[in-house]
């Protein structure tokens, strides 16, 4: 299959040059705005013990060699989580991140091998203000590009109104008709009622779907496409077996502070309101492992230093944003690698 020209050559960098300066921008703004209410940027490192334990991230493995010549795996982060929640730990009440991140398995017009997050986080204030945080971001870098409209494929919206709130829930009662409340109980869920209402909703199940499938196939087929549209969505109250490190809501333990950010069908933020128990946070980490050990045959070791650093840390929120997602929708671009700077190859080199 033939290849598309290298990034490099000076007619396709000129093409891409109106969306990079977009970015430059976009990122300018953004830093000013965080710095403007007393956020503190930080950098923490690339190079970890354990880059992360969610059970559909698939990380980069690399290894530490000492000076003796001991060996030691180590991973590039598929998020600067962890770290930033040390640094929480240890004292720090506002902080943000421009964070290069990698996760493997991942390229597509919304997906890059490496990828610029951007992280933040408050102490001792609630999930909800992140939810602000997410709107004036979105339209902050909507006015710094000049764009009235986000676009993607055949969808648009405002990125300056409102956005929509709607908890998982309601979502689901809306748009497909079912009940999720009732397939879960504090402690547990019901993998075969669930099953049942979403084949009865017209959903195409696996014998051996479990709870967490099943969800996923209904949330990107039914769901996702709905959010969005005409303003952005905040989605709300996620199940608390999808929300590993949030805490349980106070009102309902079967759902968490979790929430997911959408344009135009796009998923752009994830924050939650953060989990500190040690106890559970061991519990849920080990059974996303265990997820992904059966789904993908591998697991990641558990940072014990994170779990340690969970004692320290004051009751806080924090949330995700895809920024070159941010880049694209703001700029006009149809592809994430035309805001990316170096992108990587479309293909891996032929082995020779």
């Amino acid at each position: 299959m033939p290849q598309s020209p290298p990034w490099w050559m000076p007619d396709i960098h000129a093409d891409r040059q109106s969306f990079l300066r977009a970015r430059r921008s976009i990122l300018a703004a953004l830093r000013r705005h965080l710095e403007e209410r007393d956020f503190v940027e930080v950098e923490t490192a690339i190079l970890q013990r354990s880059p992360g334990n969610e059970a559909h991230l698939h990380a980069f493995a690399t290894e530490l060699v000492a000076p003796d010549g001991a060996r030691a795996p180590f991973y590039l982060r598929t998020s600067p989580e962890f770290a930033c929640k040390k640094l929480l730990a240890a004292g720090e009440q506002r902080i943000f991140e421009f964070a290069r991140v990698f996760r493997n398995r991942e390229r597509g017009a919304l997906h890059h091998p490496e990828f610029t997050m951007l992280e933040w986080y408050r102490a001792r204030e609630p999930y909800t203000a992140l939810m602000e945080d997410c709107a004036a971001l979105v339209g902050l870098a909507a006015a710094t590009a000049g764009a009235n409209s986000f676009s993607f494929r055949g969808r648009s919206a405002d990125p300056r109104a409102a956005p929509e709130r709607i908890t998982v829930a309601a979502a689901f009662a809306r748009y497909a008709g079912i009940d999720i409340l009732a397939t879960l109980h504090d402690g547990g869920s019901d993998r075969d009622g669930f099953a049942a209402q979403a084949s009865a909703a017209g959903i195409r199940l696996g014998p051996d779907d479990s709870w967490s499938d099943i969800f996923s196939r209904v949330l990107v087929e039914r769901i996702e496409p709905q959010l969005g549209n005409g303003r952005a969505t905040i989605l709300t109250e996620y199940p608390a077996v999808e929300a590993a490190l949030a805490r349980p809501t106070p009102t309902d333990p079967r759902v968490a502070e979790r929430f997911e950010l959408f344009i135009c069908g796009v998923e752009l933020a994830n924050g939650f309101g953060e989990l500190t128990d040690p106890v559970l946070q061991r519990a849920r980490l080990e059974a996303e492992m265990a997820t992904k050990q059966r789904l993908y045959g591998e697991r990641y070791p558990i940072d014990e230093d994170f779990l340690a650093a969970l004692a320290y840390m004051p009751a806080a929120s924090g949330c995700a944003l895809g920024f070159d997602r941010l880049a694209m929708l703001a700029s006009g671009a149809s592809r994430i690698d035309q805001v990316i700077p170096t992108p990587l190859p479309e293909a891996p080199p032929e082995s020779d």
